[in-house]
């Protein structure tokens, strides 16, 4: 008969040992990151000697660590291949007192969501994880390194053993994606002399607001006449401006909001886009003024309405208003990374001040398993 206490102990046990599962997945993802950025530079190098990189790194664990996760982490079999990673982010330019808190808290969060069921949870059939992904993360670098890297069939059954255990996947995919996008800008300042670097504006902006833009690779939404510029829309802007006080009368205060949002100029090269395809952009902008949701809507007013603008341009004439809007959705996480230039409807001016990349252009089927485009 078991002692008192013992299933208790068991399941403090499993929900620790799941957590480990969480920082193996976040480290893989974060390993295949530095992979693709130093393979791209040229620059790939081993991983350091294990014996070393234990050395360096157990202290930074035990300090930045839940103190029962950093524990198992350093009696686990594979505590050697990890520190060899850890240390090979700290040599390529990661900052581990900023990243290692990050993903304590991750694996905290899964120690605690186990940790809460008291039944493992029904599988819902099947779970086809590269769709998973797809869909639950936007089209950038942190994806196609995924999808790209040899650990892949690894990285996805480990996803299928979270899951099995109760822990929210698609959850845990955003923050490691988080995480990834601070690996893939931190090593990006290191290798910044060998090639120009995707500026924060342009990798925080895949999602839904710039599906099927091309975007140049240093987009500075914080410069209002730059950004225009960097489009390809300074001489339509006040038209498009025009069109929306047209299509919100009454309602002056909440289209200048939109208009002097900063993220302005993505809406206004979507209606630029539009244009160019002979779509009736001004159409579907009189949306604002009916369908007036936003008002309903939590957040700030001003990202209300450029979250409704964008819903509006892009929902098909006659359908109904989404029920939700998330962060990352599916169409933007479908889309593909292909690199263009600037589509016919934004090249009415000079052409953009840097180069540009088309991450948010929408493609056809997802590729096989185990490769991105």
């Amino acid at each position: 008969m078991a002692a008192p206490g013992e299933p208790f102990a068991d399941a403090a046990g499993e929900a620790v040992q799941t957590a480990v599962t969480a920082v193996r997945l976040v480290m893989a993802i974060a390993d295949a990151v530095r992979r693709q950025q130093e393979r791209q530079q040229r620059r790939e190098r081993a991983l350091p000697p294990a014996d070393q990189a234990m050395r360096e790194t157990a202290q930074s664990l035990n300090d930045l660590f839940p103190a029962d996760i950093s524990a198992a982490l350093l009696q686990s079999a594979d505590w050697p291949q990890m520190a060899q990673q850890l240390l090979a982010l700290r040599q390529a330019g990661v900052n581990l007192e900023e990243f290692l808190p990050r993903v304590g808290e991750i694996a905290g969060n899964v120690r605690d969501q186990v940790a809460a069921n008291a039944e493992r949870v029904a599988r819902e059939g099947t779970e086809e994880w590269e769709r998973a992904l797809r869909e639950t993360l936007p089209a950038g670098p942190v994806r196609e390194a995924i999808l790209s890297s040899p650990t892949w069939p690894d990285i996805a059954a480990t996803m299928a053993r979270l899951d099995e255990r109760g822990v929210d996947v698609r959850q845990l995919l955003a923050s490691a994606h988080d995480e990834g996008l601070g690996v893939d800008q931190a090593i990006a300042k290191v290798v910044a002399a060998a090639a120009p670097t995707t500026s924060r504006d342009a990798l925080v902006s895949y999602g839904p607001l710039t599906t099927g833009l091309d975007l140049p690779v240093n987009l500075d939404l914080d410069n209002r006449v730059r950004a225009l510029q960097q489009l390809a829309i300074t001489e339509d802007n006040p038209r498009y401006v025009r069109w929306v006080m047209e299509a919100m009368p009454g309602h002056e205060r909440e289209a200048n909001l939109l208009v002097s949002a900063k993220q302005w100029p993505l809406i206004a090269a979507q209606m630029a886009k539009m244009e160019s395809e002979g779509k009736p952009a001004r159409q579907h902008l009189a949306r604002l003024a009916t369908d007036r949701s936003w008002e309903n809507k939590k957040g700030p007013l001003g990202q209300r309405m450029v979250e409704a603008a964008n819903d509006a341009l892009r929902r098909p004439l006659g359908d109904a208003p989404a029920e939700s809007r998330v962060r990352v959705n599916t169409a933007a996480a479908r889309s593909q990374s292909t690199t263009v230039g600037p589509t016919s409807g934004q090249a009415k001016t000079a052409a953009p001040a840097g180069p540009a990349v088309a991450p948010h252009r929408q493609a056809g089927p997802a590729p096989s398993r185990g490769k991105a485009k």
